[in-house]
């Protein structure tokens, strides 16, 4: 990953490059290989760079071949090469080898429209000095961050909220909403963020800002279409997409290594990666004290079965406790799961033995219904169907017998599935989730309370869901809702 940052001003008033150093000192840790600026009357720009592809020539920001129009970038575009070469046959010319330059290129021929030609991870700005106009964007699913706040019409953005924070101008504040969303969907839901006045760019939209206005539009929305068979070779056709994406994604100048969790969505990836990687693949694993949690016999034997370099780093709760104000800092959001702390010493262990780009196979429960709250869905479906029946209740007792054994609660949590919602309600999949994790607010504050007012997130949701939601299958509505960035599915 890289980071940027920037302030675009409503009037010419200038950009200090002092304010553009702090903003890239408050994210350095994203981009430690180097650093650059662009300070205009109206724009200014700082990256910090972790560089990948073109290591002597990505420097950054970059511009076209007569500095008018300038791009700043975080991310990885999968098809660059491809790319480049329809660019290259439509009169364009080149002067280094790295994805960024598509950004300028692809932007002069054609527009807003690039953003229908990128497959990738990104989220970036380019200001088209032609038009004194700012463009921004964030890739589909949002896999990276974006965030930007608005003061005086003075536009302020970065891959971190510290980097606008950093800035000076744009002061600190909660956002009680966004709190309130945490503790139900377990994390804000964009554009809203915890903080007051600060907004995430929505995964698969841009915006076009000009003389201190921003116009957003979304220019990518999930579908599932509804099919009644699927094709025969379907297995066949999973196989080469799976190939293909795996093998764009070692598209790099440097070594790609993979996350091996024992899982298998990880599996697959790194099975995939270590097939067409040039390098002796390097996977990583966390392992556990607690046996419950411990996955590391299956780690070894995918390692051992694929050839990798394994490397592990153990975890124990004081490593989870210790860690967690760190995390937090990083996260920028308050955290109702421990969930990051394991990911972010994996991710430690992996920047520490030299691997700068890692396969984690994220999304996978999503897209393949991995998530036991799939099958819990379909349990508690059928179980209202008859909802007296004590055989069918006995099927939330093999999906969870961690919490449904003897002398475990059995009976509540039976009856604490069975009344969470109506499938009539287009939240159904998720309303054990979203009621659980709001027993939070038990604890708030009256003061807080009173100033949240009347707030129903849980309305709030279910008005933003789109027309076509409601012609999917039970399961695709439950996909949607797990892919959602309000929490994932487990």
């Amino acid at each position: 990953m890289c980071g940027i940052a920037g302030i675009v001003r409503r009037l010419p008033s200038g950009v200090s490059v002092e304010s553009l150093g702090r903003m890239a000192a408050s994210i350095q840790h994203r981009g430690p290989d180097g650093y650059g600026f662009f300070v205009g009357q109206r724009v200014g720009f700082a990256h910090v760079r972790l560089s990948i592809v073109d290591i002597d020539g990505g420097a950054q920001p970059l511009t076209n071949e007569d500095g008018q129009i300038i791009v700043n970038y975080n991310g990885e575009i999968y098809n660059h090469p491809e790319l480049r070469r329809e660019l290259e046959g439509k009169g364009h010319i080149f002067r280094t080898l790295c994805d960024t330059e598509i950004l300028a290129h692809g932007y002069e021929e054609w527009g807003v429209n690039l953003l229908g030609k990128l497959n990738g991870q990104f989220a970036f700005a380019i200001y088209d000095r032609n038009r004194e106009t700012v463009f921004v964007a964030r890739d589909r699913f949002g896999v990276r961050p974006l965030f930007y706040a608005q003061s005086r019409g003075d536009f302020y953005f970065g891959s971190e909220i510290k980097a606008i924070l950093a800035t000076g101008e744009v002061v600190a504040s909660l956002d009680r909403r966004g709190l309130d969303e945490i503790f139900t969907f377990w994390a804000a839901r964009p554009p809203r963020t915890p903080f007051a006045g600060i907004a995430s760019l929505e995964p698969g939209t841009y915006g076009i800002l000009k003389d201190g206005a921003l116009w957003l539009r979304r220019y990518y929305e999930l579908d599932y279409p509804e099919e009644a068979a699927e094709p025969e070779d379907v297995i066949e056709q999973l196989d080469e997409i799976m190939l293909r994406s795996v093998g764009m994604r070692l598209r790099a100048d440097v070594p790609v290594g993979a996350y091996v969790s024992g899982g298998l969505d990880s599996s697959i990836t790194a099975s995939l990666a270590a097939r067409g990687s040039p390098h002796a693949l390097r996977s990583f694993s966390i392992t556990f004290d607690d046996s419950r949690f411990d996955e590391s016999e299956s780690q070894r034997e995918v390692a051992a079965d694929i050839g990798s370099i394994h490397s592990v780093a153990a975890i124990d709760q004081g490593s989870v406790a210790n860690s967690f104000p760190e995390v937090i800092w990083h996260a920028e959001t308050p955290l109702v799961r421990t969930a990051a702390v394991p990911m972010y010493h994996l991710a430690k262990l992996t920047r520490d033995s030299g691997i700068k780009v890692v396969l984690t196979g994220e999304g996978a429960d999503e897209l393949f219904l991995g998530y036991d709250l799939f099958k819990e869905v379909s349990v508690r479906r059928f179980c209202l169907h008859r909802p007296t029946s004590l055989g069918r209740q006995r099927l939330f007792d093999r999906l969870y017998p961690e919490l449904l054994g003897e002398g475990r609660g059995g009976e509540f949590w039976r009856r604490f599935f069975l009344g969470a919602g109506t499938p009539s309600d287009p939240l159904f999949s998720h309303l054990p989730r979203f009621l659980l994790g709001a027993r939070a607010k038990d604890f708030y504050a009256p003061q807080f309370k009173s100033g949240l007012g009347e707030v129903d997130v849980l309305a709030e949701l279910r008005g933003s869901l789109p027309v076509r939601f409601f012609g999917w299958s039970s399961l695709n509505q439950a996909a949607e809702l797990a892919g959602r960035p309000h929490g994932d599915g487990t």
